[in-house]
């Protein structure tokens, strides 16, 4: 093997070979030199990444394959500006600490060389000695492509070059994330989806999964999968939340191009991908991003703005330039790459806040004497900003769980510019009315309707993920009150509730079928459930629920607009009651949902609608197929011309004990119910 640090040399004589980053890299533009001392970047190639403007900062910085005078190598490029010196060492040297120096560009901080004799798949850290005290430590790449499988750490030299199948829906991607379109979130870790017991209950690899997940999705009639960060993170239990590799896919499932695989097989049965993205904060581990050279360079170092005391983890620092680049980077790196349709930004409400867990006295206020985070408001829109920009038919989505004004409103109207946001006050005022006893809930009505107050203040997706299966919280099963043929009868309206709700959906997995326990990220999800009739029942209710959604424009088309929405009833506190009805914007046909949250069937109840006709009673969560009793309105009514609710006509309608309702009046004579096609499936 030889290894070599370039010498001065004609940039065009060095060309890169990592597949779809060579062309835009660090050492083939027309204006590269060398300086004397064999740096590949001249210093107006990295000022835009020390402005805060380079977007695709990993062309330059990382490991990337390249040929220098016919020698086949790689080119290392990191940011370390208080280092005294920064060597490479890997598996191509015995992971020496001398060998193989790298250069400080011009002072400018960013430390580049180039080394021939090694390969794809090659090992590698850098050594970092530090100008204060002589602090030394070995780091992983923060731009690498891939990381070793953990516990161990080094970063992985590596090709990202792959043959994408999915240009269909690349071509047809908006029409599928427009605000208009219905969007039904099936949330997912993929290391306990579905798991192999006959060998050790080892998790699946992303082509293990890629074909079972896009058929499961598809038949279910889901139109997106939000994976849980699949961004490398050394502790597994951490969920991904606790991130080190922000362009690194963890290898516990595979190498980057099995994931390009996934998420391809996906795009071909017309599901989209969405990831979740960490940039709130980062773990401390030592051979990551904290005091990457001896110092707070990613992080604050004042520990008031720095350290996160929910999460023990480190707080990114938003003001400086670098760390902007590097995350917008890392942002549009998977939007590049890996043709991922949208991310959903984790901690939204932590960034947001500089007194967010803190106690008095444990913050420092902004310029103004505040508790906002302004350089967090500016990153995140300029985040946003960037990823619409580049890619105007991608969805980012905040995890935002305050009242902040305009979360997923427009920059130039104040807002932050995000697509959309989870509505977590309708979660936890929902889940908080089902666990109540149902001859108390009449006392609490308001719980269920309050919602709509606020409900077209921002495009909202009404969230039951996770975070309300872990911590000792239970099930969402578990979470429903009564007998448990009630409970089953309450999740069963639940869904139907959020169904019929304006805003987007998402539900964690194994909730489609009524998992009972919490979930477990060290097993598979229950699927054995699915051999009772009561979970089967479930899973059939939400299978109709999602076909009825992406059928009826009237349940998806004005999630966002509040001429989609009018209430009906929502004052029938006595009979814990609503019903209200959705419309849509090209058609006038009229949905009515009618909602009973007690165990006690109302005969002869009349509401409200409209106009005359018939309305057809399209779902019906106690049909016995889901598991109810069977009891319902023999196919819907016709309307009668009796004045109810201020409406002119109104239907006389059983409600079956703890169920949700369904009905359509159409603005052309009845027709079937369209049948839900998701697309052809096709071999992975």
């Amino acid at each position: 093997m030889t290894l070599m640090i370039t010498n001065a040399a004609p940039p065009e004589e060095l060309v890169y070979l990592n597949g779809g980053v060579g062309v835009e890299g660090c050492l083939d533009t027309p204006q590269q030199t060398f300086n004397k001392n064999g740096a590949q970047l001249n210093e107006p190639d990295v000022q835009p990444f020390l402005s805060g403007t380079d977007f695709r900062a990993y062309h330059k910085f990382g490991a990337h394959l390249a040929t220098h005078k016919g020698l086949e190598g790689v080119c290392f490029t990191v940011w370390a500006p208080n280092a005294e010196s920064v060597h490479v060492i890997g598996d191509f040297n015995d992971w020496n600490k001398t060998d193989c120096p790298l250069y400080n560009l011009n002072h400018s901080g960013v430390w580049t060389g180039f080394i021939s004799g090694i390969d794809h798949g090659t090992h590698y850290k850098y050594h970092i000695v530090s100008r204060f005290n002589g602090h030394s430590v070995d780091k992983a790449d923060p731009f690498a492509f891939s990381q070793e499988l953990p516990p161990k750490t080094a970063s992985v030299v590596w090709n990202l070059k792959y043959t994408w199948g999915d240009s269909e829906w690349m071509h047809h991607r908006e029409k599928h994330n427009r605000s208009s379109a219905p969007i039904a979130i099936y949330e997912v870790h993929l290391g306990s989806w579905m798991r192999v017991p006959e060998e050790g209950n080892r998790w699946m690899t992303y082509r293990e999964l890629a074909p079972k997940l896009a058929a499961y999705v598809q038949e279910m009639g889901f139109t997106h999968v939000e994976l849980m960060p699949i961004t490398e993170h050394p502790f597994y239990g951490s969920w991904g939340y606790q991130t080190t590799g922000y362009f690194a896919a963890t290898s516990r499932y595979g190498t980057p191009q099995d994931l390009m695989f996934f998420i391809d097989c996906l795009h071909q049965h017309n599901i989209g991908v969405i990831l979740d993205w960490v940039p709130s904060h980062f773990p401390t581990d030592n051979f990551a991003l904290s005091q990457f050279d001896g110092t707070h360079l990613f992080e604050h170092a004042d520990p008031r703005k720095g350290f996160h005391p929910d999460w023990k983890s480190a707080i990114f620092n938003y003001g400086r330039n670098e760390v902007r680049s590097f995350l917008i980077s890392s942002a549009l790196f998977w939007l590049d790459q890996f043709h991922v349709d949208g991310l959903r930004v984790d901690g939204v409400a932590s960034m947001l806040y500089l007194d967010y867990s803190r106690k008095p006295g444990g913050w420092i206020p902004n310029q103004h004497g505040g508790r906002e985070n302004l350089e967090a408001v500016d990153f995140l829109r300029q985040f946003n900003e960037a990823v619409a920009r580049n890619y105007s038919d991608v969805l980012t989505i905040a995890e935002e769980s305050t009242a902040w004004p305009k979360v997923s409103r427009p920059i130039a109207e104040g807002g932050l510019g995000f697509n959309m946001k989870w509505d977590m006050g309708w979660m936890h005022d929902t889940l908080r009315y089902m666990k109540r006893d149902h001859i108390h809930r009449k006392h609490h009505h308001g719980e269920l309707a309050f919602r709509m107050v606020y409900a077209f203040s921002e495009n909202y997706i009404l969230p039951l993920s996770h975070d309300e299966v872990v911590h000792g919280k239970g099930s969402i099963f578990g979470r429903m009150t009564g007998t448990e043929p009630q409970k089953y009868a309450n999740l069963r309206l639940l869904f139907g509730y959020m169904y019929g709700q304006p805003g987007k959906k998402l539900l964690f997995m194994g909730g489609e079928f009524a998992q009972w326990p919490e979930w477990n990220h060290e097993a598979s999800i229950e699927w054995h459930a699915l051999t009772d009739k009561h979970h089967v029942g479930i899973h059939k209710w939400v299978k109709d629920l999602n076909k009825i959604y992406q059928a009826e424009p009237a349940l998806h088309a004005q999630d966002f607009n509040p001429t989609g929405f009018e209430w009906v009833d929502y004052n029938d506190t006595k009979n814990s009651t609503l019903s209200f009805i959705r419309k849509s914007r090209n058609t006038d046909d009229l949905l009515l949902a009618v909602f009973n949250f007690t165990p006690l069937a109302r005969t002869d109840y009349q509401v409200g609608v409209p106009r005359a006709g018939f309305w057809q009673e399209m779902l019906n969560s106690d049909a016995s197929e889901y598991g109810g009793s069977g009891q319902g309105n023999l196919g819907g009514q016709m309307a009668e011309g009796v004045h109810m609710h201020g409406r002119p006509c109104s239907l006389r309608l059983l409600l079956p004990p703890l169920s949700a309702m369904f009905f359509i009046n159409r603005s052309v004579p009845l027709k079937p119910v369209p049948s839900f096609v998701a697309g052809a499936k096709r071999d992975c």
